[in-house]
C-alpha cells in the first residue's frame, strides 16, 4: 500500500496565519501539523508517500521533509493547482499509485487512535473510519443499521441522519483511480469523497470502523488550539495544569 497526504489548499479559515506558510506546516505543540498524519501512515508500515501541496508552498514542504530518507521512507511531491475536491488526489497521484492500493489522509487531521492493524491488514474494497461528533452536519455522515453495518453515507445532510462523521483517513484498493475518473462534480463544482465511499458501499465492499480516541480536523482556530492542547497533554507539557 502507498500513502497520500493531501496538503494543498490555501487555508483561508486560518488567515492571517496562512499568509506566510501552509496550514499543514503550522505548529501543533512541538511538531509541524503534517508530522501527525505522516506518523499515522508510517505506523501502518507505509514507506512510499506522496505529498500533494499548493503551488506556492511546495518548496516549504521539500525543505522540511526532504526525500524522506532520514525517516526511512520515500517522499514524492505533486502540485494541486486548483483544489477540486478530495478525490482529485487520486488523479494527481495516478502514476504514483500504479497498481497498488492506497491510503489517503488529510494533512490537517490528527488522530489518537493507532490504525496500523487496519492499514497492514487491508486487502480489497474500501475502509473508512467514523467518529461520533456533536456537529455531524459539517461532515460526510454515515448511518449504521441495527447490526452496526454502514447502510448510507451522505455529505453534509440537511436533516439529521446520524451522529457519526467520516474522518479524514481513507483506505482504497486500486479501483479508486478508475472510479474517480467516472465521478461527476457536485453542485459545489467539486468531486466528492462521499461518492467514492458510495461506489464501494453499493457493491457491498465498504468497511466502516469507529474511532474511539480523539479526532481533530485542525482547520479552524478553535480546533488548532484544541489540537495543541491535546498533544501538549500527551507529551506531558509542564505548562498545563
Amino acid at each position: 500500500m502507498k500513502g497520500i497526504i493531501l496538503a494543498g489548499g490555501s487555508g483561508t479559515r486560518l488567515s492571517p496565519l496562512t499568509k506566510v506558510t501552509s496550514k499543514q506546516l503550522l505548529p501543533i505543540y512541538n511538531k509541524p501539523m503534517i508530522y501527525y498524519p505522516l506518523e499515522t501512515l508510517m505506523r501502518g508500515g507505509i514507506k512510499e508517500i506522496l505529498i500533494i501541496t499548493a503551488p506556492d508552498r511546495a518548496g516549504d514542504f521539500l525543505r522540511l521533509l526532504g526525500s524522506g530518507r532520514e525517516m526511512g521512507v520515500k517522499f514524492t511531491y505533486e502540485i494541486q493547482d486548483k483544489p477540486e475536491g478530495l478525490p482529485q488526489a487520486f488523479i494527481i497521484g495516478e502514476n504514483f499509485i500504479g497498481d497498488d492500493s492506497v491510503a489517503l489522509i488529510l494533512g490537517d487531521n490528527i488522530f489518537e487512535d493507532d490504525f496500523s492493524s487496519a492499514i497492514k491488514e487491508f486487502k480489497t474494497g474500501a475502509h473508512v473510519f467514523a467518529k461520533k461528533v456533536p456537529d455531524p452536519e459539517r461532515f460526510g455522515v454515515v448511518k449504521f443499521n441495527e447490526s452496526g453495518v454502514a447502510e448510507q453515507i451522505v455529505e453534509k445532510p440537511a436533516e439529521h441522519l446520524s451522529d457519526y462523521a467520516v474522518t479524514g483517513l481513507y483506505l482504497y484498493d486500486n479501483r479508486v483511480v478508475s472510479a474517480t475518473k467516472n465521478l461527476a462534480k457536485s453542485a459545489r463544482g467539486e468531486y466528492e469523497i462521499v461518492d467514492l465511499h458510495n461506489f464501494y458501499l453499493e457493491r457491498g465492499e465498504l468497511t466502516v470502523s469507529t474511532v474511539s480516541g480523539a479526532w481533530l480536523d485542525a482547520g479552524t482556530f478553535d480546533s488548532l488550539l484544541e489540537a495543541n492542547l491535546l498533544i501538549a497533554k500527551r507529551e506531558g507539557s509542564s505548562v498545563l495544569p
